[in-house]
């Protein structure tokens, strides 16, 4: 893999994620809620669906449409926000 501006650019804001929702379980202790899929979820369990999600929402548009990515992006933000919000 080559580290490009854009590759450093994800790292370091999936490092952030990690870091903000570390320190989020510390200072706000949530207990685990049940969703839609009738699964016990927590805000890490979410970050993960809504990533894992996410990757591949931008590999079918990337199959379907190609480049640019920027409505892969907007579809996968919008099935991010509804994760976190029904999952």
């Amino acid at each position: 893999m080559a580290w490009t501006f854009p590759t450093a650019l994800f790292f370091t804001i999936i490092a952030g994620l990690l870091i903000l929702f570390t320190w989020l379980a510390i200072r706000f202790p949530e207990t685990p809620r049940k969703g839609i899929l009738g699964i016990t979820t927590t805000r890490g369990d979410r970050l993960f669906i809504s990533l894992l999600g996410s990757a591949f929402i931008c590999l079918i548009w990337l199959g379907l449409i190609g480049m640019p990515l920027w409505g892969g992006l907007g579809c996968a933000l919008i099935y991010a926000a509804a994760v976190f919000r029904w999952v």
